[in-house]
């Protein structure tokens, strides 16, 4: 595979509006072929809790970490709520019931810290997080007023503070969370500081914290997960290649893993020559393989098929694509990307038909009409394909080639 062939994807770690491109060349006998063109797929915007889960070691109910003592007391004589008698509701995971009754004690006491706390942690279990912020910040001051500040508390309004996407709250507290004297830090309190890190914009911070979080749980897919991100983002691909593949060890339903591991064997392999990329083009072949069990839309066959096109599988590509190419709805680029497998293949009259749709669909990419023209002109369409390279021409007036395969073939159109 040439040089040219090889050429870098555009791979970013944000949501693309656009499909960015990339150039490829082949000789074929008969034309002479164009300069190739394969768009790359946008990668997504990792989740705010991607792959979360608590290790086995943490409990999953919020309530777990609210005051013992509370368990031994019930309904007070009068038969009037309690505090008690709230948490005794939370514990049985009656959290509706519980809610309702602590806010009966928030309305005859605003400044009951044990009430405002049960609140949230009932709001938390609810999945009300923006609610459970509230409540617990609310909580968190009244503790600290009467200096009697509650690590579950802390804890609980940290995640709650992440739930709702407010890292720069949440991160000071996470800190606080996870550098406790005498407590060995939880690696789920681990990851949720990393993640605030990430999206604060602190890397190298973040970086540190998954490493902790792995330190301490090595099966811990989400930690994992960032740090190959990180590494991804930084062009980093062996390091990125090894913490996504033991992510998507960890937890094979982690889409977001298999996808930035397919992009990572693939820009890996782009950089490589000989018998080690085409090793990595069949690597990004089994991570997308891994992404299709997980998530089989239209991105995902898109994907699929890129690798495939990479390990110059052709028709596998072809085949992946004409499921999602069935509906109406389906991208130009991903039209794009099944006339261009087709192609490859050499079955023209499906290539054409892909293109042309591709063309409607996206009628300003000059890559399609590049493709089309050639499709056209091999299967000796010459007027169709003057007129296809002549679009071309228009949408990129210093293409060199395009105005060349237009003179080429307007000799013979009619």
């Amino acid at each position: 595979m040439s040089r040219l062939e090889r050429s870098v994807f555009a791979f970013v770690a944000v949501v693309l509006l656009a499909l960015g491109v990339t150039s490829v060349s082949v000789a074929q006998s008969g034309a002479t072929r164009p300069r190739r063109v394969l768009p790359s797929q946008p990668t997504p915007t990792p989740s705010p809790v991607a792959g979360s889960r608590r290790s086995s070691s943490s409990s999953n109910d919020a309530s777990a970490p609210l005051d013992a003592a509370a368990t031994r007391a019930g309904r007070s004589a009068s038969g009037n709520p309690d505090t008690a008698h709230a948490f005794s509701l939370l514990q049985q995971k009656l959290y509706d019931a519980a809610l309702a009754e602590a806010r009966q004690l928030i309305a005859a006491d605003a400044n009951n810290a044990e009430a405002w706390k049960i609140a949230g942690f009932a709001e938390v279990n609810l999945k009300q997080y923006t609610e459970a912020a509230s409540d617990l910040q609310r909580a968190l001051e009244l503790q600290r007023a009467a200096g009697a500040e509650d690590n579950n508390t802390v804890d609980a309004l940290a995640q709650a503070y992440v739930r709702t996407e407010k890292f720069d709250l949440a991160l000071p507290l996470l800190v606080t969370s996870t550098t406790r004297t005498g407590a060995p830090p939880d690696p789920f309190m681990l990851y949720y500081r990393g993640l605030a890190e990430y999206r604060t914009n602190k890397k190298a911070e973040a970086e540190r914290s998954f490493n902790q979080a792995v330190k301490a749980d090595p099966k811990n897919s989400a930690a994992l997960f960032y740090l190959g991100l990180i590494a991804f983002e930084r062009k980093d691909d062996e390091a990125a290649v090894a913490a996504l593949n033991r992510a998507t060890l960890s937890d094979p339903r982690n889409a977001q893993a298999w996808t930035y591991l397919t992009y990572a064997y693939l820009r890996r392999a782009d950089a490589a020559t000989g018998a080690k990329a085409d090793a990595d083009y069949l690597n990004a072949v089994r991570a997308s393989e891994g992404l299709i069990k997980v998530r089989n839309d239209e991105a995902a066959a898109a994907l699929h098929a890129q690798a495939l096109i990479r390990a110059k599988q052709y028709l596998r590509a072809a085949t992946a694509l004409e499921r999602v190419a069935a509906n109406p709805a389906t991208q130009g680029s991903t039209l794009y990307l099944l006339g261009f497998a087709h192609s490859r293949a050499k079955n023209f009259p499906k290539a054409v038909a892909a293109l042309e749709r591709a063309a409607a669909k996206t009628p300003d990419d000059v890559n399609i009409f590049r493709e089309l023209g050639y499709a056209l002109e091999v299967s000796k369409q010459y007027g169709k394909a003057l007129a296809a390279y002549e679009r071309g021409s228009t949408l990129a007036p210093d293409d060199a080639e395009l105005k060349q395969s237009a003179e080429r073939v307007r000799p013979f159109a009619k």
